[in-house]
Parts: structure tokens; C-alpha cells; sequence
């Protein structure tokens, strides 16, 4: 079957092209995973959502496993490629904690329904993820844990668990999306707005660096 034109893909360089429908398939993904949960999404609703044929979604992603798979990929990458960025030897722990702090808080306005799926998949036991938390986050967490570890050995930071440090920073960060319609209406808001993250990017930040962080001088 010979495709149609998506706008001005017919003038587009291929990579352009796979790049712009992997987008638009994975953006309708997450918005039906979010909603609908794994089981009760089909991959003809995904590709009715990307405005495309269900061929191309099945050539880009085999089954609807490896379509869940790369959404949650994708939100576990930004997180952790944040951290990366952040949470380095170079860096001082308050310049460290205060920008990841902030780039987390940025991650759950803008990917809030990624991170609902992976929440709602770690409440189910993470029957897809259970290899990647033990073997692939668990490595991640252990390289963080170092820097944090040198920190404190430098007297730069009171003494902590980065295990426990780095679960507390997600999940006072990942609320602002998991919970969000909670966090909106004891706001007295309908939705949440940019006074919202900024005040939450400041709450969180102070609780963290005020407790950790040892004062210069």
C-alpha cells in the first residue's frame, strides 16, 4: 500500500519524516496509556489519535508492548539524562540539587501523562519494567549515590542515603503530575499554572538544600 502525504512529508528528508511520526505516535501514546491504562488501549485508537495508518504505527513498533515500552523509555531517559546533567562531581551539591530539582519540576508540567503510566505501572508490580529497575535504574542510582557519597565525604553535604534522598526528590517532584488534579483543586484552581510549579520548584528545593546542603563558610 503506497502512503499519502502527511502534510509535507513528500519534501521532507527520511530521517525528518521518521522522526516527526515517531513523535506524533508517541505523544498520542502517552495520552492514551494515561488514560485507558495498557489493556484498554488499542493500537488503531493510537494511530486515530497520530492521524495515521495503523501500518505506520506497526512499522515503527511491532507490537503495542513496544510502543508502552518506548513511552515509558522516553520519561525514564529525560528523568535520568536530567540527572546526569546535574548531579555530577563537578558541580557543587546546592548548584546540583537546585537545577535537577527544577528540571524534574519542568518534566511534570510538561510530560505529566508520561509520568502518570509510569506510576500506574510500578503500581501494578511493573510487569514490563521489572528487568530496568533491578538491573539498568538500580546501576544509575548507584553512579549518583557515588557523587552524593563525595559530597558528604567533602563535608559539602550533612550525611544522607542518595537512595533515600534521590526517592524523595521524585517523588515530591513526580506529584506535581501524578497528582495533579489533587494539587489543583487544594489550590483552588482547575488546573495547574505556572504560580504553581514556581512556588513547588521553591517549596522543594529549600526542604532539600535546607536540610542537606552545609552552608559555605
Amino acid at each position: 500500500m503506497v502512503e499519502g502525504p502527511v502534510t509535507d512529508e513528500a519534501v521532507r528528508p527520511a530521517g525528518q519524516v521518521r522522526r516527526a511520526r515517531v513523535g506524533r505516535i508517541l505523544k498520542a501514546a502517552e495520552r492514551l496509556f494515561a488514560a485507558n491504562g495498557f489493556e484498554g488501549t488499542t493500537t488503531a485508537d493510537i494511530a486515530a489519535l497520530a492521524k495515521l495508518p495503523k501500518a505506520n504505527v506497526y512499522y515503527y513498533f511491532p507490537t503495542k508492548e513496544k510502543l508502552y515500552l518506548a513511552v515509558l523509555d522516553r520519561i525514564l531517559d529525560l528523568w535520568l539524562g536530567e540527572a546526569d546533567i546535574w548531579i555530577v562531581p563537578s558541580r557543587g551539591p546546592r548548584e546540583a540539587l537546585t537545577n535537577y530539582i527544577r528540571a524534574k519540576i519542568d518534566l511534570a508540567r510538561e510530560h505529566p501523562e508520561a509520568s502518570r503510566i509510569y506510576a500506574s505501572e510500578l503500581l501494578r508490580g511493573a510487569p514490563h519494567l521489572t528487568g530496568y529497575l533491578h538491573i539498568t535504574l538500580r546501576n544509575r542510582v548507584m553512579v549518583l549515590g557515588k557523587v552524593i557519597d563525595g559530597w558528604v565525604a567533602q563535608g559539602l553535604m550533612h550525611p544522607v542515603d542518595p537512595v533515600h534522598l534521590l526517592s524523595c526528590i521524585w517523588a515530591m517532584t513526580q506529584t506535581y503530575a501524578d497528582f495533579a488534579v489533587q494539587i489543583a483543586a487544594i489550590s483552588g484552581k482547575m488546573t495547574l499554572d505556572d504560580d504553581v510549579f514556581v512556588r513547588a520548584t521553591h517549596i522543594v528545593t529549600r526542604m532539600v538544600t535546607a536540610a542537606f546542603v552545609v552552608e559555605a563558610g
